[in-house]
């Protein structure tokens, strides 16, 4: 299969203005799979009523079956074709926070979806993206589309159009290219299935954030035992081909050969600038962690002589519990 690439930065504004935009519309009903950028990573995007075009997703990123998929939406008015929103604190977060880096699972309504969307669950888990050409391929369309991110199965999740044809080059129908994404992880989930809510997933909105909207909304969670109900919650993920480990104190580190470290800018001046790859410019610039994290694993992941990497550890900062969690599955607890 020869994919796609459709360009479409010089359209953001207006995307119906772009030449081809037909053919996205078109294929996106044909059942076909496409990547497009949203404001936290690429999706791989499909019809969710679909169980063909669904199917096409797992095959193409090697996923497994157990794992849900988080269905995107241009209005909050879709969701009742296939789900409920279960109390109005449900109401008050996403007027707050949607459109934007949040998903929230509700209970199904009726089995609309194609059933490996929730992975035999009955919860859904659903997001309004911000991001502008996301935004305006969910108008265009107007069905629910279901979206993982669009990288191989267990790697760093892609930022760029680039990073997507790295992973699945001639494995999906095309790519819509826009530019790096700004956030540069993936959206909070919060199980809004039973009250207070859990965050099953953490991400760039925070459980102070939600707090801050509708005070006791939260409690903690614990799914060890439990069926994933949300991605990124049992499997190894966001991972480089190198082991990587966690360093709690890079102060006394000594590289070997080979040997690469992740930190803040202001903590690599003693390492080779060969081996050494900024993060955020200090530790307590956690947005530019998140923002760069998976584009610095992939850079790695380019230089083969990379037999092993180090990573800093965020974890005493304040909002460092998305970043922390992307962190701990990439390098397995290790």
């Amino acid at each position: 299969m020869e994919t796609k690439v459709w360009d479409v930065r010089n359209f953001v504004d207006d995307l119906s203005t772009y030449p081809q935009v037909q053919e996205i519309i078109t294929a996106f009903k044909q059942d076909e799979i496409i990547a497009i950028p949203t404001e936290t990573v690429y999706g791989l995007a499909a019809n969710a009523l679909s169980k063909e075009a669904v199917d096409k997703i797992f095959i193409a990123k090697g996923r497994p079956q157990d794992n849900p998929l988080i269905v995107h939406i241009y209005e909050t008015e879709q969701i009742d074709a296939f789900a409920h929103i279960p109390h109005d604190v449900v109401h008050q977060l996403m007027d707050a926070f949607w459109p934007g880096p949040i998903s929230f699972i509700l209970p199904l309504k009726h089995q609309v979806l194609a059933s490996s969307v929730t992975a035999g669950l009955k919860s859904v888990a659903v997001r309004m993206p911000s991001e502008a050409i996301a935004r305006q391929i969910l108008r265009l369309t107007y069905m629910p589309l279901a979206a993982p991110s669009a990288n191989t199965s267990g790697k760093p999740s892609p930022t760029t159009a680039d990073h997507v044809k790295f992973d699945l080059d001639g494995k999906i129908y095309g790519i819509v290219e826009g530019y790096q994404v700004d956030v540069g992880i993936e959206s909070t989930v919060l199980d809004c299935t039973t009250y207070p809510f859990r965050i099953a997933r953490p991400g760039a909105i925070t459980a102070g954030d939600l707090e801050r909207v509708a005070s006791g909304c939260i409690t903690e969670a614990d799914y060890q035992s439990e069926q994933p109900i949300a991605p990124g919650m049992k499997y190894r993920h966001y991972a480089p081909q190198s082991p990587m480990t966690l360093v709690s104190d890079i102060s006394s580190l000594t590289l070997a050969p080979n040997e690469a470290i992740i930190a803040p800018e202001s903590e690599l001046s003693r390492f080779s600038e060969d081996m050494s790859f900024a993060l955020s410019e200090t530790f307590e610039d956690i947005t530019g962690a998140m923002h760069n994290l998976y584009s610095v694993l992939r850079e790695i992941d380019q230089r083969l002589e990379i037999t092993r990497i180090y990573i800093a550890d965020y974890s005493q900062i304040s909002g460092s519990d998305a970043l922390m969690n992307r962190i701990n599955k990439a390098t397995l607890g290790k």
